[in-house]
């Protein structure tokens, strides 16, 4: 297409929103409603997923020794362990830092506790290997795994609460994605109802435009531009509007609830946005386009 016909397009598409001001309208805002909506799943995911990973990092597994194992033994089982991808720590607990933190948790003098049992560990066979993973999910092939290894005699984790955080992951997850297609879908719509009107409106123009001989593409394009102007801005207002909000939200929170700090590790606006703003505005522009697209092949006779 020559660069005529690319201005000629550009201005018909803008022509074309102003007659359907309206519709036009209706349709970025149902962009940066949903597309709002969407980035707010969007953080409210990433920071949630963040938090689960910090939950998941304090849910440990155990692995116990057999009596008697050398120190040999330990080490070739560490070693085996490691090989394992779903790891994200492993640490190695004596038996005598095993009955020291048991001290400190149990009693309310430890040291004296210590002292009365002198030399004589009470958890002298309570060596382990303390493991956190990636996925909470993971943990149960985990285990098995763990118990099919030789030397070892007991492996204790917490299944229950590794089955509920995954439950919630997957929860969340799906939910979001739902919704966020579903407001796609509408969105879709009303950009397929405002090019259909200008369509309606142009419809002869169009017929002396083809009997003049202008190719399908020269007709279509100005609808196209439509719907990409249309996404373009219905995309670009909810960034802004979610970067402010989100920096607001995040020195509010850090100012006023310190608990909240604790448990959730907020990433910076940056951080974020490096990620949303270029999937948002190509989810919008996409949407425009494809509207356009599919409205075009629909309601144009070409």
């Amino acid at each position: 297409m020559k660069i005529s016909s690319v201005g000629y397009s550009f201005k018909q598409g803008v022509k074309n929103i102003r007659r359907n001001l309206l519709f036009s309208l209706a349709s970025i805002g149902t962009i940066i409603a949903c597309l709002f909506i969407f980035g707010l799943f969007y953080i409210v995911l990433v920071n949630f997923r963040a938090a689960i990973h910090k939950i998941e990092n304090t849910i440990s597994i155990s692995v116990f020794f057999d009596e008697g194992i050398s120190e040999e033994g330990m080490n070739l089982i560490g070693e085996q362990i490691k090989t394992r991808k779903e790891i994200n720590t492993i640490d190695f607990i004596s038996a005598d830092q095993a009955w020291q933190e048991f001290s400190e948790q149990t009693y309310d003098d430890p040291e004296a506790a210590r002292a009365a049992f002198g030399e004589d560990n009470p958890l002298a066979g309570s060596a382990s290997y303390k493991i956190t993973l990636n996925d909470a999910s993971a943990q149960a092939d985990f285990v098995q795994f763990l118990e099919s290894i030789e030397g070892v005699r007991k492996v204790k984790s917490s299944a229950v609460t590794a089955d509920s955080i995954s439950a919630i992951n997957a929860f969340v997850g799906y939910a979001s994605f739902g919704i966020i297609i579903i407001l796609l879908l509408v969105s879709m719509f009303l950009i397929n109802n405002t090019i259909t009107i200008g369509i309606t409106v142009r419809k002869e123009e169009i017929k002396i435009m083809k009997l003049i001989g202008a190719t399908n593409a020269f007709v279509r394009a100005p609808f196209i531009i439509e719907g990409i102007i249309i996404g373009l801005i219905g995309s670009i207002v909810p960034l802004v509007l979610l970067y402010y909000l989100y920096d607001i939200v995040i020195n509010y929170i850090a100012g006023r609830f310190t608990i909240l700090n604790n448990l959730f590790e907020f990433r910076e606006p940056m951080q974020m946005f490096k990620v949303l703003a270029p999937v948002t505005l190509a989810i919008g522009i996409g949407i425009g386009f494809f509207g356009s697209i599919i409205t075009t092949r629909k309601h144009l006779k070409v």
